[in-house]
């Protein structure tokens, strides 16, 4: 099978200042190296030439070499012990390469925990795009969310941590498979050779660079990764529940634990089949649910997008037209579109200047609703925009913190009143010169939703 260097994901680091380390030098043993990663990067590595590792690498500095590889490409350890049990085992490296810090502490094997809540968190800021002096485009965001993310859920103590699986996973890039089950072939093409013209890239908000190319093939392929874990989760769930002869309609409902994911990025819902605008060149919660409903549909047959960005979610109005398989959903601002107005399955249209007192009874009436009325969902998608927020520099509404923390609560209480899995995924957030509130509240959607799953045999 053809595989472009699209296709591999890193999965080796071979760092020639921690040559001394024997894990190091293990890893330098058998790794076999295909494509050159520079720059700094957070990866997660499967390793296992005599035993099965997970190494989580995190840095914020520059490798002096930094290596990637297929993994289906090597299986070249001849003398390898097969007899031997596979053990589980996580291994950090810090961030700065002259004092990295070695740690070791026990993972969950394969087998899924149907009492533990399941949430692995996908991030794409490895993936660096420099903007031209004076872009309004806050790249840097993705970057500073996922540390505070990071941050919050590392200082949580162990019994806390041990709520819920959680882990941090490098976004993937999305294959042309996946990006042309949404998008046309041309289209797709086009963009990926830099043959977009000037208006087509103007509408989309940035110029075109290779680094663009893989930023936006990262956006859709963490949305893919993380629905996807979120299905292979519960596949394994069915298969374990199978070996012990037990029916999915038996038992205690509560005894199984929510299976959520997310995205600190994506979100990007204002792409089209053959065109993007708005800063959103593909869209990734359209082409992540139909490949879902393509690979998965022994475990989704019917999906719920709720986008609560402050403006409308076109693209993917117009991406799911006429559809029943996937329904959209989308509670924006009247007074903010900056082009033609789409037709959602739902659309909910409020005033500028709209306040937690309006807002919040209306989302809770539409949840609701559809809770009672829209019908059996199998996983439903949350585009979490912050641009609502009354500090956001475009988003002319004017949200609370307290009342964003709020909106995020009122879905999160949905999702589980439905029994269904969640895939969270970023959206707009502009901040002004103060970039503090704008963070917090993009962070808070991933943290809170961490201390909803974490509590959630409490509710």
């Amino acid at each position: 099978m053809h595989r472009s260097y699209r296709d591999i994901l890193p999965m080796a680091l071979v760092l020639s200042s921690l040559g001394r380390s024997p894990a190091t030098a293990a890893f330098m043993r058998h790794a076999c190296a295909i494509d050159l990663v520079r720059k700094s990067l957070n990866v997660v590595f499967t390793c296992d030439p005599f035993d099965k590792f997970r190494l989580s690498v995190e840095s914020t500095c520059d490798w002096r070499r930094c290596y990637s590889e297929d993994v289906a490409a090597r299986r070249r350890w001849n003398g390898r012990r097969r007899d031997r049990p596979l053990r589980h085992s996580t291994w950090t490296v810090g961030d700065a390469v002259d004092n990295a810090s070695w740690s070791f502490r026990p993972i969950k094997g394969p087998e899924s925990d149907t009492t533990v809540p399941y949430f692995p968190i996908y991030y794409n800021d490895v993936y660096q795009v420099k903007l031209p002096p004076g872009h309004r485009f806050p790249m840097e965001k993705y970057r500073k969310v996922r540390e505070l993310i990071q941050r919050s859920v590392g200082s949580l103590d162990e019994s806390r941590q041990s709520r819920v699986r959680c882990d941090f996973r490098v976004s993937p890039l999305a294959t042309l498979d996946e990006l042309t089950t949404t998008h046309t072939p041309a289209y797709v093409e086009r963009f990926l050779r830099g043959d977009l013209t000037k208006d087509e890239i103007r509408n989309v908000g940035f110029p075109w660079s290779p680094s663009g190319v893989d930023r936006a093939l990262s956006s859709v392929g963490g949305t893919v990764a993380a629905a996807s874990a979120v299905c292979e989760e519960i596949r394994q769930r069915r298969r374990n529940m199978q070996k012990e002869h037990i029916k999915e309609d038996e038992g205690n409902c509560d005894d199984r634990a929510p299976v959520w994911s997310a995205h600190v990025a994506g979100g990007t819902h204002h792409a089209f089949a053959d065109r993007g605008e708005g800063f959103c060149v593909f869209s990734d919660i359209a082409v992540a649910a139909n490949v879902l409903l393509q690979r998965y549909s022994d475990v989704v047959s019917r999906i719920l997008v709720i986008d609560l960005d402050v403006h409308q979610g076109n693209g993917n109005a117009v991406l799911f037209d006429g559809r029943d398989d996937v329904v959209t959903f989308s509670m924006h601002c009247e007074a903010n579109y900056f082009s033609d107005k789409q037709k959602s399955d739902v659309d909910v249209e409020l005033p500028a200047g709209c306040t937690d007192e309006t807002y919040l009874p209306t989302l809770r009436h539409w949840l609701n609703l559809i809770e009672s009325e829209g019908g059996v969902y199998d996983l439903v998608f949350f585009q979490a925009g912050v641009d609502v927020l009354d500090h956001d520099r475009l988003g002319r509404m004017e949200l609370s913190g307290r009342g964003v923390k709020r909106r995020n609560e009122l879905v999160f209480d949905f999702a589980r009143r439905k029994g269904v899995p969640l895939v969270i995924t970023m959206g707009g957030g502009y901040p002004r010169d103060d970039w503090t509130p704008i963070l917090d509240a993009h962070a808070n959607v991933y943290l809170q939703a961490h201390q909803f799953l974490s509590d959630f045999r409490r509710k």
